[in-house]
């Protein structure tokens, strides 16, 4: 009688992996299942990193084709929604540095930078690293890969309260090291450190970050938005353009409030004149405006704050392309709390809060994205008031059950699902703004699912970066779905059906029928070789195209 051959978690692995590659039309819990019937030799259920780990390292003994491969990857991917809006987003944080602001509200965690709770998990994540930016991005990328996702197109969003309050000399330091991770991560050997020199950053120059930057634009992983934020009283021309030559392409800016009354209760520091000018300096300047907007403040009521959400958008001189609605939070040892203490402010109840979201979703137009609506706060740190995480899901399902149109961009994205060009509209969306007229361009499906979508700008004022004067802008091109690799093809997923070229040609059309013979484009630095391409080139700061 022959001896029995015996398994190995390999043999297991790689049976896992062929059932999984053979389902019909799986969804992932039945890929759970899958994984949880065949545990390893010690009894342990694999995890999902482990397969796609045992994947890449035994893929020659299972021989998949490239279709056969794709399918596999996609099936195992892990938390599919992280990249299902078209980019892999990298959140980094700034070393703890204090604010120029003393906002009532405010937490100040001596751990992290003011404004940001060390349990937050972004703050966990950068306090592992030491807020080392080169770990910081290099750590997540390995991440990503573990977990199954392409690490091709990333958005690089640094948070730290004020960046612009920070010395110069750390900021080109910090996103020169953010360009080092990026230029230096290869996702066939993920968890491979090879560059942790230039930890001081008296080393750095701004040469040296233009030679990081011009790196960037062949690596594997490419920087195709970089997002910093600060507070509008730092805005200046000078500042915008310091922005823009790190490679900034959105800014993330604390509105809070359109009041000057409530903004002078909560100590915010600045007025709304000072939020106005800088909307207009961005907004001249082609940057995507990304507000921060916070209801039940001190002096606040729920009347109050929907008045206020409203002059958001009805008002010129704001109207954000994105927007993070921020519930005050009661945090220990703020000035808030002293005044909670006393009973002078308390927070909405859960009936209140769901009454001012609700008119604030329901009134978000539909050229501005929602990307939070709920702080990611922990609810340990939270005295008093809403404790959810998932409220935003509370409220959706609330205005489902009412039967209301929600139209912001978030709910409306078409996320990973198969689209074909010939059942997509374009619509051309035009808004005034004080200093432009903005076209907000949005391919969408029958029932209104946004594909991809562009901002074009069309300044009615002369603005003060000589090479765009004169020019349209494109602000922003986002096409939705999946993260696809450069170069790459995946039969109906909205990525790679030329919807940018397609929607960048009809920005070009408006702008040359209204008498304009040259349009600019705000490009990241890992999207220069694209709009190149297309015949926009690099003057200094932007990609510039004269129309004929």
């Amino acid at each position: 009688m022959k001896n029995k051959v015996k398994k190995t978690d390999k043999d297991i692995l790689l049976q896992i992996i062929r059932k999984i590659s053979v389902l019909d039309n799986p969804d992932e819990r039945d890929v759970a299942l899958v994984i949880a019937r065949h545990p390893s030799l010690s009894l342990k259920t694999f995890s999902k990193s482990q397969v796609i780990e045992a994947y890449r390292k035994y893929k020659k003994d299972v021989n998949f084709s490239t279709k056969k491969e794709k399918e596999f990857l996609q099936r195992i991917k892990m938390k599919k929604v992280r990249t299902s809006s078209g980019v892999t987003p990298v959140a980094i944080m700034t070393k703890p540095y204090p604010c120029p602001g003393n906002c009532i509200y405010c937490p100040n965690d001596p751990k992290v930078p003011k404004s940001y709770l060390s349990l937050e998990p972004g703050a966990q994540r950068a306090l592992s690293n030491n807020f080392d930016p080169y770990l910081q991005v290099y750590n997540r990328l390995v991440a990503y890969t573990k977990i199954g996702h392409v690490t091709d197109k990333v958005e690089i969003i640094v948070l730290g309260g004020t960046w612009s309050f920070y010395q110069e000399s750390y900021q080109v330091w910090f996103i020169k090291r953010v360009f080092d991770a990026l230029n230096d991560f290869n996702p066939k050997r993920a968890g491979y450190l090879n560059n942790i020199k230039e930890k001081e950053q008296k080393r750095t120059t701004w040469s040296s970050l233009y030679l990081a930057q011009k790196l960037n634009e062949t690596a594997k992983s490419r920087c195709v938005g970089l997002v910093l934020e600060t507070r509008p009283d730092y805005i200046s021309q000078d500042e915008v353009v310091r922005l823009r030559k790190l490679g900034a392409t959105k800014i993330q800016i604390g509105v809070q409030s359109l009041s000057n009354d409530i903004l002078k209760l909560n100590k915010r520091g600045h007025s709304v004149k000072e939020t106005e000018n800088a909307f207009s300096l961005l907004r001249m300047a082609g940057f995507k405006i990304h507000a921060h907007w916070m209801p039940n403040l001190y002096g606040s009521t729920p009347k109050k704050d929907i008045e206020d959400y409203r002059k958001l958008f009805t008002d010129k001189n704001f109207k954000p392309d994105e927007l993070k609605i921020y519930p005050c939070s009661l945090i220990l040892n703020t000035g808030l709390y002293d005044i909670y203490k006393k009973k002078k402010w308390r927070p909405y109840t859960e009936k209140q809060l769901l009454y001012v979201l609700e008119n604030c979703i329901t009134s978000t137009p539909r050229y501005c994205r929602l990307t939070r609506v709920i702080r990611d706060i922990s609810s340990d740190d939270i005295v008093a008031g809403n404790k959810k995480s998932n409220f935003r899901q509370v409220v959706e399902k609330s205005l489902k059950d009412k039967k209301l149109k929600i139209n912001e961009i978030r709910h409306r994205e078409v996320k990973d699902a198969d689209v074909s060009l010939d059942k997509l509209s374009l619509r051309d969306n035009v808004y005034e703004t004080k200093i432009s007229t903005e076209h907000f361009l949005e391919f969408v499906t029958k029932d209104d699912k946004i594909a991809g979508f562009l901002r074009l700008s069309v300044p009615k004022v002369k603005t003060f970066i000589n090479e765009i004067s004169g020019s349209s802008v494109i602000r922003e091109v986002h096409v939705y779905g999946q993260v696809v690799g450069f170069g790459k093809e995946e039969e109906g997923k909205a990525q790679h059906m030329g919807l940018g070229s397609l929607l960048i040609k009809k920005a070009e059309e408006i702008t040359l029928s209204l008498g304009i013979k040259k349009i600019s484009v705000i490009s990241s630095i890992g999207t220069r070789r694209y709009y190149s391409k297309k015949g926009y080139k690099l003057k200094d700061i932007y990609q510039v195209k004269l129309l004929k």
